[in-house]
């Protein structure tokens, strides 16, 4: 069967400056038609492309499962074209926000109103190894026109923003204009991509809807674990670190390790879930603090100080690379050689009693794209440990993980499957809890 994929074009709002109808809402006419077409010729894909106002958009992504917009101006939403966008995007669907020729209002208020939308979420960069630049066309490097340079913008990777939930993107947005590559007017001033960087990085945003819309169908499905033993009193808090950034990025898979955790083993301990900075004091109350992420992130220099004091007073850490994404590996290894300088985070030798309990661990199920790069489906284990003096005080998994404690990792994961993830996980706890 061809791959399909139908969009849905948003007629512009009210422009927030003028409080009038957007008319440049269409000023390329012809862009997402002609990528359209060109990916029906080039990569035999079939598509359906329709115009609709916001009030117009069913919240079901079955009936719109793609929305478009681009513009020029200043525009805002009403709270309760908000409220359906969220209904919308979490439901499954996505929006993709293209700046006509970079234009910098637009962008503002894309990332204004996307804050208001998901408040809980902000919006950041996505690293050059995102799936969306490598899920059709590896796409790590750009050609820009002249326009982009004279902005400012010296770089030659992709420029896109995102709103990741549960390892999705669900709202996109492009600070350089694409419209006008797939056009093909370009001209060297313009704040915008080359025709073939905007085509290949149109497909790719496309190709990654599609595959994401029929997984999130599944994951949706996914189960949920709820912490019923609230009013235990033999708890022990483990404390997801809070960070500037992504911090979460599943929000079930940590609940789910819990208490497969509890259930699996007989040790009478029940963990209690806490989320804190690491400037706070109350992580020296917490025996084991989680840390994971997909992009590249920095601490403050309180909060560097704070892990480190953690660390030397027996504190326990388990970090993971959510996806498998390097932006966060290059991260945590910088951080790690940073606090700890004299200590070298090293892969845990497989025969150690690590992969012993509650689970004998010999070799992991993998995602298909992790398989894809080793030629096999099957991995021995992979955990690096900081000793701190005859024990690892910190253990990192490079490889994700959360999404298989949600027994639903994202087609474009770098990681474990659900049982090698929650085996794993649960050794990862059965150590921490027994040093």
């Amino acid at each position: 069967m061809k791959p399909f994929f139908s969009l849905c074009i948003l007629l512009s709002g009210v422009v927030a400056a003028a409080a009038q109808v957007d008319r440049y809402w269409n000023a390329t006419p012809n862009d997402v038609n002609n990528l359209l077409k060109s990916m029906k010729g080039k990569i035999d894909t079939d598509y359906a492309m329709d115009v609709k106002s916001i009030a117009e958009v069913d919240t079901d992504p079955e009936k719109n499962p793609i929305l478009y917009r681009s513009g020029h101006y200043n525009f805002a939403y009403t709270p309760a074209e908000r409220k359906k966008l969220r209904e919308y995007l979490l439901a499954g669907g996505m929006i993709i926000y293209n700046t006509g020729l970079g234009s910098a209002p637009f962008y503002r208020s894309a990332k204004r109103e996307l804050a208001e939308i998901f408040p809980e979420q902000p919006l950041q960069r996505l690293g050059s190894d995102h799936p969306i630049f490598h899920a059709y066309h590896d796409v790590d490097r750009v050609e820009y026109c002249a326009g982009v340079r004279a902005a400012g913008y010296k770089g030659n990777e992709p420029w896109f923003d995102g709103i990741e939930i549960n390892c999705r993107v669900v709202a996109l947005v492009s600070r350089w204009g694409m419209a006008v590559g797939w056009e093909g007017a370009v001209e060297e001033e313009f704040q915008a991509y080359q025709p073939d960087s905007a085509y290949q990085l149109g497909v790719n945003i496309f190709s990654y809807a599609s595959s994401m819309r029929a997984w999130a169908r599944n994951a949706a499905q996914a189960m949920t674990f709820v912490d019923k033993e609230a009013s235990s009193t033999d708890k022990v808090m483990l404390a997801q670190v809070v960070y500037d950034g992504v911090w979460r990025t599943r929000h079930a898979g940590l609940s789910v390790l819990l208490q497969t955790f509890n259930r699996k083993t007989d040790i009478p301990v029940k963990f209690a879930l806490k989320e804190l900075r690491l400037s706070d004091p109350s992580i020296f109350n917490a025996p084991l603090l989680y840390l994971t992420g997909h992009e590249y992130f920095e601490l403050n220099a309180k909060e560097k100080t704070m892990l480190r004091d953690y660390l030397n007073n027996g504190g326990f850490l388990f970090a993971e690379a959510c996806c498998g994404r390097k932006g966060f590996d290059l991260a945590f290894r910088r951080l790690m050689q940073e606090i700890m300088p004299t200590r070298r985070l090293l892969r845990i030798d497989p025969k150690n009693s690590l992969f012993s309990l509650p689970n004998d661990v010999r070799t992991v199920g993998v995602t298909p794209t992790l398989a894809a790069d080793l030629g096999k489906n099957t991995t021995s284990p992979w955990l690096e440990g900081l000793d701190m003096d005859g024990h690892f005080g910190v253990i990192y998994s490079p490889l994700g993980l959360a999404g298989g404690w949600e027994m639903s990792q994202s087609p474009y994961a770098r990681g474990c499957n659900a049982v090698g993830s929650l085996q794993l996980g649960q050794n990862v706890l059965m150590y921490a809890v027994t040093q």
